[in-house]
């Protein structure tokens, strides 16, 4: 008589949350069932009515919760009921694909578009989505991955960057930027908008990192650089912009180092 597989033997079938516009993703998913078209049944569906709606924060904090991966689905670009919710939600995608790509979580997270009569493409995404996800195991955020203090602290970096008001608004004037003219009469082009985009998300993901660091100790320009293997020329460069905005300060002078500790 063969053995019962024990739990790590047994395949990895992973929990995938979906966030599923109301009046086009969420009727198509309907029409699947009514069709009885056949689809692995791993992602628990939360309704918006919009997939506009769908807060960067609620992606970031399903993956920090354990989720392994998350699938966004709204109406096509062009058809939303409320005018443009589904270009809003492709900008804010793009701002968490780029911070997840920091963290190598990218490919946990997806954003596609489904008809109310796309019911056999509705299936066909989540299969794929599934299979794609189940063939990367367990988040490394999961419990069963027993998530490391370095990973949690880059996520925490990345929630971080996510409720800074100053990238929302960049974010959120991504079309206004790219398709209207300026008060120069000039167009920014969006490979120029997306260099500003990834400049900007990397610099302040940095620096809260480093705040992060320094709320656990105190700690010099090195120790900061060998924690997180990052040039200290660029560690330099960000401690100054955090102190003059009065988040940190100079603890103490050891030998030739300046040591920088949290501001209370």
């Amino acid at each position: 008589m063969t053995e019962s597989k024990s739990e790590s033997e047994k395949e990895f079938e992973p929990k995938i949350l979906g966030f599923l516009c109301n009046w086009c993703s969420y009727a198509g998913a309907d029409l699947a069932g009514v069709s009885r078209n056949q689809y692995p049944p791993n992602v628990r569906v939360i309704r918006l009515m919009c997939s506009g709606r769908v807060d960067p924060n609620f992606v970031i904090d399903a993956l920090i919760k354990g989720a392994d991966g998350i699938l966004i689905l709204g109406c096509h670009l062009g058809d939303c009921h409320y005018g443009e919710g589904n270009y809003e939600a492709q900008a804010n995608y793009k701002m968490v694909d780029k911070l997840l790509k920091f963290v190598k979580l990218d490919n946990r997270v997806t954003l596609d578009w489904v008809s109310a009569a796309e019911g056999t493409y509705f299936a066909k995404i989540v299969t794929d989505f599934t299979n794609k996800i189940r063939s990367l195991g367990p988040s490394p955020l999961s419990k069963k991955s027993n998530p490391s203090i370095e990973i949690q602290l880059k996520m925490k970096a990345v929630k971080q960057v996510v409720y800074n008001p100053r990238i929302r608004k960049l974010v959120g004037r991504e079309r206004n930027i790219t398709l209207n003219e300026n008060v120069y009469e000039e167009i920014i082009d969006k490979d120029e908008f997306d260099l500003l985009l990834n400049e900007t998300l990397e610099a302040e993901y940095v620096r809260n990192q480093i705040y992060f660091h320094l709320e656990e100790s105190p700690k010099s320009v090195k120790e900061i650089s060998n924690k997180m293997g990052i040039d200290k020329k660029i560690i330099f460069e960000q401690l100054l912009v955090l102190r003059q905005r009065s988040l940190i300060d100079l603890s103490e002078i050891k030998g030739y180092s300046p040591v920088y500790k949290v501001k209370k």
